[in-house]
């Protein structure tokens, strides 16, 4: 029997990406469990792939013909699910999405690309539950709180490589900051992947203060970071010398016109142990006369790297916003509570990271190989959902 393109996708996971010893042994906490790990687990990533995300829709799917297809042993409920995710271990999963990530470098999915980025960027998630848990913050109104909460996570995210993979988040609660999460995620996502996998650090202007400057540079990578007028003095300064000149570049991009100005003589500010601060200037007008303009400043140094490629990977900063949050709220829940457990939370918001990332990896094989070749997300999804009328056939994982 020729497999289906489920059964194609269940085997790039287990086997071409080698995730086979994960999904077997995740870390389950359950003690004496009747149902296997890696069904439970596999239900729930390939819901997130399949854009049935919730565990009452998993459930309605572990219980109709599509059980097969999935390749999954038996039935089970939503119960089971939830159960299964607050004792489920946290670091094997982020220790195999890392593995994943690893992997698509050696096999060349980052082909072409000069630069490797890693995008840091924080959001909120999961809001309105009435009864909190240690990592939801009261929603205040006008300095009174509603009753609502919300819960906040950073996430990690490969950029400016023509791929973009997001493969990490951490949370962080009441007293914590967006800052000291994204720390913490990015000192673990090196741990994950080596001081060699990227080659800089794009990120927005809350994070372009010295300590997080350093840390940065300590590690070997350099820092691009939104200017913003959180440092005045820097921001007056790069105003006064490019505004009114003419720029230093222009090029097109499709019908939008770009113009850079950029200078590496800046003076640090007080706390920032670089000699000098490089700052570069665009304004990108659109056909329709819309104008986006921007300030950035880096550590990188002009003979490395020019007005063009440090253009290009501010702009990358865009990607774990667009291709990042932006996906994973509209087409993964990651507003939804699946199940309001810290655990389960961070399982799911997991989850959804390791679906855009499986998603978009299987997408780029299919460009490459073979004849079978969605062209899009929503039409992988398509394909992917036409298979569950049919079995997969025999599987040796």
């Amino acid at each position: 029997m020729k497999p289906s393109a489920l059964g194609r996708f269940r085997h790039y996971v287990f086997h071409g990406l080698r995730l086979q010893g994960y999904l077997e042994r995740p870390g389950d906490g359950r003690q004496q469990p009747r149902i296997a790990a890696r069904d439970l687990l596999w239900s729930l990533l390939a819901g997130q792939v399949l854009r049935e995300a919730s565990h009452h829709a998993v459930e309605a799917l572990v219980r109709s013909p599509a059980r097969r297809a999935l390749g999954l042993a038996r039935e089970f409920g939503d119960d089971s699910l939830s159960y299964f995710t607050e004792r489920l271990a946290l670091g094997p999963m982020r220790a195999a999405l890392a593995g994943v990530v690893r992997l698509a470098k050696r096999n060349k999915a980052f082909e072409g690309a000069r630069f490797i980025g890693l995008a840091l960027d924080g959001t909120g998630a999961a809001a309105g539950v009435a009864h909190p848990c240690e990592l939801c913050h009261p929603i205040v109104s006008a300095g009174v709180p509603t009753g609502g909460h919300l819960h906040h996570l950073s996430l990690i995210s490969v950029v400016g490589a023509g791929l973009s993979l997001p493969f990490d988040i951490e949370p962080y609660g009441p007293g914590d900051c967006e800052l000291r999460a994204s720390e913490r995620l990015f000192e673990r996502a090196l741990g994950y992947l080596g001081r060699r996998f990227a080659d800089y650090v794009v990120v927005d202007g809350l994070y372009a203060q010295a300590p997080f400057l350093h840390r940065v540079g300590e590690h070997g990578l350099r820092v691009v970071a939104r200017l913003k007028d959180n440092l005045p003095i820097l921001m007056t300064a790069a105003r006064q010398r490019f505004e009114g000149t003419p720029a230093h570049h222009t090029f097109t991009i499709g019908t939008d016109r770009v113009e850079l100005w950029d200078a590496d003589d800046f003076d640090p500010w007080e706390t920032l142990d670089w000699v000098t601060v490089r700052v570069l200037r665009y304004r990108q007008t659109r056909h329709d006369g819309t104008v986006c303009e921007a300030y950035w400043l880096t550590d990188w140094s002009t003979l490395r790297v020019g007005p063009r490629s440090l253009y290009g990977m501010a702009k990358s900063r865009w990607e774990i916003e667009n291709q990042g949050f932006n996906d994973a709220k509209n087409h993964h829940e990651l507003e939804h509570i699946q199940h309001h457990h810290p655990t389960s939370l961070q399982i799911h918001w997991l989850l959804v990271m390791f679906a855009l990332t499986l998603e978009r990896l299987f997408r780029l094989r299919y460009l490459h190989r073979g004849n079978h070749r969605p062209q899009s997300a929503i039409a992988l999804v398509r394909c992917l959902r036409l298979s569950l009328a049919t079995p997969i056939g025999p599987d040796s994982s």
